[in-house]
């Protein structure tokens, strides 16, 4: 086996329906502090992907899902000025939106109408992960 250093992250997109809003969450910390993202985190090493995208999510805003869909991985170099992450994200819908609160890695959550994103700087590639959710799913 190769001698690397790669890291797996998730990352969920969460679309409310009923206004076509999206779930961000402010980060707390570097890199990108202050920036807005999408909920997600760090896989931990006996844990299943999807489980992982629930549980960060949960952490991050205080919204429990329990399904979601697979978008796909991403995993350019330099995505991530920590070193090599390769994030597979997640999709999942709901009817209304829900109360979210910033928590852990959060200092803040907010529902995003859609239409606002293009006025939002978003950490990573989130913006890119987001398009690809809603051409898949929405």
């Amino acid at each position: 086996m190769p001698d690397q250093d790669i890291f797996v992250t998730v990352d969920c997109v969460v679309i409310a329906e009923e206004d076509r809003s999206v779930l961000l969450i402010k980060r707390k910390n570097e890199p990108f502090k202050g920036e807005w993202a999408l909920p997600g985190g760090f896989v931990e090493y006996d844990e299943d992907l999807p489980n992982a995208a629930t549980r960060e999510l949960q952490e991050e805003t205080g919204l429990n899902i329990t399904t979601v869909k697979e978008i796909g991985a991403f995993g350019k170099p330099k995505r991530d000025p920590r070193g090599r992450t390769i994030s597979i994200a997640f999709y999942a819908s709901i009817i209304k939106i829900q109360q979210v609160k910033g928590s852990d890695d959060a200092e803040d959550a907010k529902w995003f109408k859609i239409s606002e994103l293009k006025r939002i700087k978003l950490a990573f590639d989130h913006a890119e992960i987001i398009q690809k959710g809603m051409d898949r799913y929405f």
